[in-house]
């Protein structure tokens, strides 16, 4: 079985950083990326108080039930959204959260990157491959997602 550690967003500190970040966001966007088939999509929020980081979920994958079980608990606390999360100067985690990742205002604006391409934004560099998206901050951490495995370095 994988070892990981599973990280609950706190929610308003993402809402507070989105709202109060720079040029990424001043048009009221959230840069972002899609796969070509639809499936994986990272968004990146700025970070204002707290490092920046890349939010990523998968559509269909094998693991996704299990990964949302982990995330609701054995008390059935309940969140709605797991996904990863690539911290800028940190590995890369599951992450769970009950609630809106950015405010109402913001919206993200996914670019659809074709297999074989690369999208950068701020300190993350993303490839896209037809088995999965890789994704780097400069210190080396990552991760990566295809529909049949993920891994978090």
């Amino acid at each position: 079985m994988k070892r990981f550690a599973v990280t609950l967003v706190v929610i308003g500190a993402v809402v507070s950083a989105a709202a109060a970040s720079g040029s990424a966001t001043a048009a009221g966007t959230l840069p972002g990326l899609v796969s070509p088939s639809g499936n994986i999509k990272c968004v990146y929020v700025p970070g204002v108080g707290s490092p920046s980081r890349l939010l990523c979920s998968i559509a269909r994958a094998s693991y996704a039930a299990k990964l949302q079980s982990r995330c609701m608990g054995p008390t059935g606390a309940g969140v709605d959204w797991h996904g990863f999360q690539l911290p800028a100067a940190s590995k890369g985690n599951i992450t769970c959260a009950g609630g809106i990742l950015y405010p109402g205002t913001q919206h993200p604006r996914y670019v659809v990157v074709p297999y074989g391409k690369s999208w950068r934004q701020g300190v993350f560099a993303c490839q896209s491959r037809i088995n999965g998206i890789t994704c780097l901050n400069r210190h080396g951490h990552g991760l990566f997602l295809s529909r049949s495995a993920w891994r978090v370095w």
